[in-house]
Parts: C-alpha cells; structure tokens; sequence
C-alpha cells in the first residue's frame, strides 16, 4: 500500500504491517532454535523532521487512526485518532534504527510524488513510523504479546520445528505462555541458571534469557 499527504487535505494513506524478525533461540546446552519474536524490523538512520500537525505526514506526536487496511493522518484531539507516533524514520526497517521497546506497532510508508505533499517539494519520502495506541491494551508492553520488538518481561510458545512466538503471559491469548525473558545480557554465560531457552533480542544486550512458566 501506499501513502499519500495533501498540504489542503491531510488525508494520507499509509499501509500497517507489523513485521515480525525471527530470533533465534536454544536451550543450554541444547541444538539451537531458529524463529521466535526475536527484534522486529527498524530502518534507516535519518529522522524525519518533527513538526506539529499538517506540516510532515505522521511526524513524531502526530496521531493516525485505524482502518482496515488503510491510516490517516487526524489531529490528535480527533476523536477518530487511536495512536501516536513514537518515533520515525526515513527508508527501510531493514538495517535502521529500532522502535522504542513499547512501540505496539509500525506503520510502513511507501514513497510517493503526489502534485501536492506536506511540504511542497513534490515527495513524500518512503520511512516507517513506530507507533503506541493511545489507550489501552499495549501489546509493545512487557507481557503484551506482541509489538515489533520482544523485550524483558514477555512470554512466549513453542511454534514447532524449533521456532517460537511470543504471546500474553496473562494467558487472554489462544496459545498460552511456555517460556518468559527474565533478563537481557551481552552474552549467554551470564544468563541466570534457570535459563531454558535463549532468545535474541538485539541491541546491546541481543541475549534473552528465558525460563519456563
């Protein structure tokens, strides 16, 4: 999908895919695990410039609201806005900068050249959005269950085939939890003995480490 910003109208489409990056994970000792939450997917290193609503199509504290397969930029005080941006970017997820770790989902921003944009330059340029609902449930929270990043404090299952998943460690999901990251650490070694499963979450401390629940 696409996006589209009109300086007049502000009514831009933008097309929401949570991506979900594979970990990898084993238990000690054990044949590692491919797949599971691992880090969801952050992009290029150049910030979009932040301005208040109307001038750059969802800039940081500009709010969206939710459609089947479509957003639109609206005021935050709308009450069709359902979520703030967090935090956002120019380019791809691929090999940029990470959402904040409660980010509950990330818009993806496909590039455009419409005759009118949000600041007269012809271009609204491709980036991704990391976006938080503006009330709750917060899957990006510890224990959510989900967001584009997994974190210290969530839960997840076995997928079968040496991958897993994660889901609410409340259980209010259909798969129940098996394994909760306790802890993040630089390297296994440092995991707390009870560690049963490893799982990477990336940054600088790529190492979770997760036990059964």
């Amino acid at each position: 999908m696409h996006v589209r910003s009109g300086w007049g109208t502000r009514a831009a489409f933008a097309a929401a895919v949570a991506v979900l990056l594979t970990g990898c994970q084993s238990a000690p000792g054990g044949a590692g695990k491919e797949g599971g939450p691992g880090e969801r997917r952050a992009a290029s290193p150049t910030p979009v410039r932040q301005s208040g609503y109307g001038a750059v199509f969802l800039a940081i504290d500009e709010c969206s609201s939710f459609g089947r397969t479509s957003f639109t930029e609206v005021s935050c005080e709308s009450e069709r806005a359902a979520a703030r941006v967090v935090a956002r970017h120019d380019g791809t997820v691929r090999g940029g900068p990470r959402c904040p770790a409660t980010t509950d989902f990330v818009l993806h921003i496909s590039e455009q050249r419409p005759s009118s944009d949000e600041d007269g330059d012809g271009t609204v340029p491709r980036g991704y959005a990391c976006m938080r609902h503006l009330q709750p449930p917060h899957p990006g929270d510890p224990g959510g269950g989900g967001g584009p990043r997994t974190i210290v404090g969530d839960c997840v299952y076995d997928l079968g085939d040496g991958k897993v998943r994660e889901t609410a460690c409340d259980g209010s999901e259909k798969r129940e939890p098996e394994f909760k990251v306790v802890k993040a650490v630089d390297d296994r070694s440092k995991c707390p003995a009870s560690t049963a499963l490893y799982v990477r979450l990336g940054g600088t401390s790529p190492v979770g480490c997760a036990r059964p629940v």
